[in-house]
């Protein structure tokens, strides 16, 4: 099991600080994000000076940056601000390919599975296609993250809702019409905060088309979740990792912000517990 180091967590520090981080732990692959107007990632347009430098910090470094993070969604009710969606994300596509990603990662969209209807579901695959089209040019797989629709409130928890990447029907609608090369950023912590009581996490499903992982978890506050290390709540991952036949980079992604160094030792002391054989390279 190969372990390497989310992005999340960096998103209000410069990305230097990204790579001394993960050295620091030994890591040497590394997750980076374009866009979503975080200081700690590249800008929505990078140039081409904006490229040079993050791979030179990578060589510097030593480090790899095969996962790229993208913010969108492809399920907007306005036909127009989809349409823009879609060309925003083809540019990144191409931007991702120059900074050495091999895998991106994008959301399908944040409308409740509820409220989808047959429109929005057909701009839904239709974006997917075009931007698969585009990853098999550049030579890069499409990771597609399970993840709940957010509502925030004022205690900075989150009330997760049924995406669908999360609801276990539209999950299943995706597996069958999605372009077969299209895979999934399989994150079972999302997927608790929405469903706790299913200790399935929709593996069941997804388990043939995983592409990509983020390990994390959530704890209860108040009727919402604030994300939290591996092994700080009650996600047992143990089985999880047993029933995975995903090969690839599992990427710690620790998200608070106060204390990312420490989250991630948490994270890394925990693996060491359920998944001793781990391996940072």
């Amino acid at each position: 099991m190969i372990v390497g180091c989310g992005e999340w967590g960096f998103r209000n520090v410069p990305m230097q600080e990204h790579f001394r981080i993960s050295e620091r732990f030994g890591f040497r692959f590394l997750e980076f994000g374009i866009g979503g107007g975080q200081p700690g990632r590249l800008p929505e347009e990078p140039g081409e000076a904006d490229v040079a430098e993050f791979r030179a910090l990578g060589e510097r470094y030593g480090i790899n940056t095969p996962f790229c993070c993208l913010e969108n969604d492809f399920t907007l009710a306005a036909e127009g601000e989809h349409e823009a969606m879609v060309a925003k994300v083809l540019g990144q596509l191409r931007s991702a390919r120059s900074c050495g990603a091999t895998h991106v990662r994008l959301f399908a969209g944040f409308t409740p599975a509820a409220d989808m209807t047959e429109e929005i579901w057909s701009r839904l695959f239709s974006a997917f296609e075009g931007c698969e089209r585009l990853c098999a040019e550049l030579g890069m797989e499409i990771s597609i993250e399970t993840h709940g629709a957010l509502e925030f409130r004022d205690d900075g928890s989150a009330v997760h809702i049924n995406s669908v990447t999360t609801d276990r029907e539209c999950l299943g609608r995706l597996l069958e019409n999605l372009p077969s090369r299209v895979g999934f950023n399989y994150d079972p912590g999302n997927i608790k905060a929405v469903s706790p009581g299913d200790h399935r996490y929709c593996l069941d499903l997804l388990n043939d088309r995983i592409n990509y992982c983020h390990l994390k978890d959530w704890h209860s506050r108040g009727g919402g979740w604030v994300a939290c290390a591996i092994g700080d709540d009650d996600l047992d991952y143990g089985p999880v990792f047993e029933r995975m036949k995903f090969d690839g980079v599992y990427l710690i992604e620790y998200e608070p912000l106060e204390d990312p160094e420490d989250g991630i030792q948490r994270s890394l002391d925990y693996l060491s517990r359920v998944a001793p054989g781990f391996t940072r390279c």
